[in-house]
């Protein structure tokens, strides 16, 4: 099912204009993507479906954790700038 991808026509004809090439061009390296992913899908659907379950727990997992720790960031961000804010309204207040 999975045939090599032809390699991008590069002689160009006269009767091809450069840009019906360059659309040539993007339809084959469409082609090439599509058949990779249709390896990928091939692969998956010969595995066993526990074994794909067990890998997107972990995926979920270590999604879980990037999401939190992002959230931490942004919010030490935010508390940082309400501190430092905090302070210039602080001196501000004291200069006038």
């Amino acid at each position: 099912m999975a045939e090599p991808a032809p390699p991008p026509a590069s002689t160009s004809s006269p009767t091809v204009t450069p840009l019906e090439q360059e659309v040539l061009d993007e339809y084959s390296r469409l082609l090439s993507n599509l058949n990779k992913l249709a390896s990928q899908l091939n692969s998956l659907a010969d595995r066993p479906t526990a074994e794909v379950l067990d890998g997107l727990r972990m995926l979920e997992r270590k999604t879980s954790l990037v999401c939190t720790l992002l959230k931490a960031s942004v919010y030490s961000i935010v508390l940082q700038q309400q501190i430092y804010g905090g302070e210039e309204e602080e001196g501000g207040d004291a200069e006038n």
